[in-house]
């Protein structure tokens, strides 16, 4: 069975902030930190916007690619966020539009 590992950038609400993760479950990990399920740095910071991600189907690429990221100065990381979302809009609006919709349901 083939695994797929996400490499994620969020901001808050401003772009202000940001936050570098890895996951094996994006949109289960974008539910948490919306919702502030986990205490730490995305928490205190309102960091919840998903801007960026990437896929791999190996751990060990995706945790290289995490501390790559999370090295890089601002300008680097802004570089990479606008070469797939100029706009910094947030890629997981149309999930929560599905949750909220099957709620309702």
């Amino acid at each position: 069975m083939i695994r797929i590992y996400y490499i994620y950038i969020l901001t808050n609400w401003n772009n202000k902030v940001m936050y570098v993760g890895v996951t094996n479950n994006l949109e289960r990990r974008i539910y948490e930190h919306k919702h502030k399920l986990a205490d730490g740095f995305t928490k205190k910071y309102n960091v919840d916007k998903l801007v960026y991600f990437d896929t791999t189907s190996d751990i060990n690429v995706a945790i290289q690619r995490e501390k790559q990221i999370k090295g890089w100065g601002r300008g680097r990381k802004n570089e990479l966020v606008e070469t797939v979302n100029e706009k910094w809009a947030d890629l997981s609006d149309e999930w929560q539009e599905k949750d909220s919709s099957l709620r309702s349901e």
